[in-house]
């Protein structure tokens, strides 16, 4: 069983998670510029999803099982109120892989920033390079709007990146394969 962590999303006991997902080579692009290669650093990984959070510019939930062990990880970032538009993001750690955890993710997060944020539209993007990422998107919902010729830079090589977009009219989706619907990760009352 999936579901997004509410009201606490991510929290300084989860530093060995994050620190274990966010050490994979791979994974050196989801930390906004800084390493994750200690646990001094994935707290301070954590610390920077709160600080967001309290400026009302991002969001940041950890996708976890039935036990509460974090999978992953879901976002809205950019956040727009004027326009009602905020970027998704999503990591899965390694282990995690294959099972749904990105696409329950992203689905779930998606439901909550329409209600909960009261935004319209949400944006994604991923390498052409990454099918898998393009999966995850098709499956939460996300249709695909366009190519956006060498936008991202890696280790100077340039990559275009296909843009994703889910509005809050588009019709629900039975992205969850099964699972439960998402707790409300949004403030109690």
């Amino acid at each position: 069983m999936l579901g997004l962590r509410p009201w606490s999303p991510w929290r300084e006991q989860d530093a060995a998670a994050v620190l274990t997902a966010l050490s994979a080579p791979e994974m050196s692009r989801q930390t906004a510029g800084e390493p994750v290669d200690s646990r001094e650093s994935a707290s301070r990984w954590i610390a920077r999803r709160e600080e967001e959070e309290r400026a009302g510019t991002a969001y940041a939930f950890a996708v976890v099982d039935g036990d509460d062990v974090p999978l992953g990880n879901v976002a809205v970032g950019a956040v727009n109120h004027v326009h009602a538009t905020g970027w998704v993001s999503y990591w899965t750690a390694p282990s995690a892989r294959g099972r749904g955890v990105a696409t329950y993710g992203c689905e779930a997060l998606a439901r909550w920033a329409f209600g909960e944020l009261g935004l319209f539209r949400l944006e994604l993007g991923h390498r052409v390079n990454n099918p898998a990422s393009c999966r995850v998107a098709r499956a939460a919902g996300f249709v695909a709007e366009g190519l956006q010729r060498q936008k991202l830079a890696y280790e100077g090589v340039r990559y275009d990146v296909e843009l994703h977009a889910r509005l809050a009219s588009d019709l629900p989706v039975a992205a969850s394969g099964g699972f439960p619907s998402p707790t409300s990760p949004g403030k109690p009352p």
